[in-house]
């Protein structure tokens, strides 16, 4: 084939989602590493992969239990200020990886590590490859002989790319370790925790004026905790608010092992459905909640946008703060063009494909994954402004956003940052 494979969105919801073809399922081929895989396939990769993600405990650090290859790429991270004496490495040799010798010396390797620092850990994470995924390594067994000689707690950290289309994920799992450390508390009635990111919510996010008008005073974000004592205290919560769909299984574990319920939230770019769901989350709390200068000015910002880039024509990223189908499927409301959309497709991506049919029918879905992507072409795409890392390697000769920036845009003040920051892109 000489050219790069695509379904059209039309063709995809006729399909549904019982049978998405194979060029989208990253198990059914050999995987090209386009940038956005690069970042996809290495957790040690810019963004918060399962390295930097097992860190957002405060004063935790890490053991990588890894051959050379899967530990070189840390070396940027551990380059950076705030994980100074935070990543130590135990190399695995070929003996290791046929004999598993190598777990015998996790723990010893743990004792010494935690002996040489000046501050006592709150929590060692070890982090452990593919490798040990093939050799059926019992983690949870070697952590609690590691605790037994240091004496304090060590937490299993799977760096599994094997189980991407698993019942639980790397990233999954990365969320249910960082707050296993949590136990029950008396709970507080005006305490919440936000769950799903390892970095904060962006400051003027509405969300936390929207959680104080509703009598909530503390609100936590793992993110924020100044120390470990801190952290400890999100276990007084009396809800949890799940912002990303992959901190389900640890919402669900907060429910079962320390009785606090939660609601998930979605991260949207589209104004009505932000403002359908706020509504939504006041009815449960029972108060009624007024969004609407924070929708008039999130839809003031796509105005201005479009004074500037009235005839703008999208090709939308997964290499960014967002869900590709439903950032796409927003800027085709607002009176936006996109020819084409970049993204690893999923059951819950169906949410959006019958709307993105009926709107934009012809709009081309690739995949980042798909071999065929290496004889992409953008000519004649029609594109001219992207979003997403990956859509604007495609379109090197476009204006484009990355849109991956650490702190998490959310609600109106995400689409407000956003139609921002494409304004000034496109200027």
């Amino acid at each position: 084939m000489s050219r790069a494979y695509y379904c059209t969105v039309k063709e995809l919801n006729e399909l549904g989602k019982e049978n998405i073809p194979d060029q989208f399922k990253s198990n059914m081929h050999l995987i090209y590493s386009s940038p956005a895989t690069l970042a996809f396939n290495s957790p040690g990769a810019e963004g918060f992969g399962v390295k930097r993600a097992g860190l957002a405990i405060p004063d935790s650090i890490m053991l990588i239990v890894a051959p050379g290859c899967c530990g070189r790429n840390t070396s940027l991270i551990s380059s950076m200020r705030e994980y100074d004496n935070r990543f130590f490495y135990l190399m695995m040799d070929e003996t290791d990886i046929v004999t598993g010798r190598h777990l015998k010396k996790i723990p010893k390797a743990v004792e010494e590590i935690c002996e040489s620092l000046e501050k006592k850990p709150s929590v060692v994470m070890i982090c452990i490859t593919c490798v040990d995924a093939l050799l059926g390594t019992d983690m949870e067994r070697v952590c609690r002989k590691a605790e037994e000689r240091a004496g304090l707690p060590v937490r299993p950290c799977y760096m599994y790319a094997l189980t991407r289309e698993g019942r639980k994920p790397p990233m999954v799992h990365v969320r249910q370790s960082l707050y296993s450390l949590l136990e029950p508390a008396k709970k507080m009635g005006n305490v919440v925790n936000l769950l799903g990111f390892f970095s904060p919510l962006i400051d003027d996010c509405e969300l936390y004026d929207i959680l104080h008008s509703a009598g909530i005073k503390t609100i936590h974000e793992i993110s924020r905790c100044r120390d470990f004592d801190e952290y400890k205290t999100m276990s007084e919560a009396n809800f949890n608010l799940v912002l990303h769909q992959e901190a389900r299984a640890a919402a669900e574990d907060f429910h079962e092992r320390l009785k606090i319920p939660f609601i998930e939230l979605r991260r949207l770019y589209q104004t009505d459905k932000i403002e359908n769901q706020y509504q939504a989350f006041g009815s449960v709390l029972g108060v009624t909640f007024d969004t609407t200068a924070y929708r008039k000015a999130a839809e003031q910002a796509v105005e201005n946008f479009r004074k500037v880039c009235p005839d703008a024509s999208f090709a939308v990223g997964e290499c960014m703060n967002g869900d590709p189908f439903e950032l796409a499927l927003a800027l085709l409301k607002y009176g936006f063009k996109v020819p084409e959309i970049y993204g690893t497709i999923t059951v819950e991506n169906f949410v959006y494909m019958k709307q993105l049919a009926l709107l934009s029918p012809t709009t081309k879905v690739f995949s980042n994954m798909e071999p065929t992507m290496i004889y992409y072409e953008p000519k004649e795409s029609g594109v001219n402004i992207t979003i997403g890392k990956d859509a604007l390697y495609y379109h090197q000769d476009c204006p484009g956003l990355m849109w991956n920036q650490d702190e998490q845009p959310f609600g109106f003040a995400g689409v407000r940052r956003l139609f921002g920051a494409l304004k000034e892109v496109a200027e």
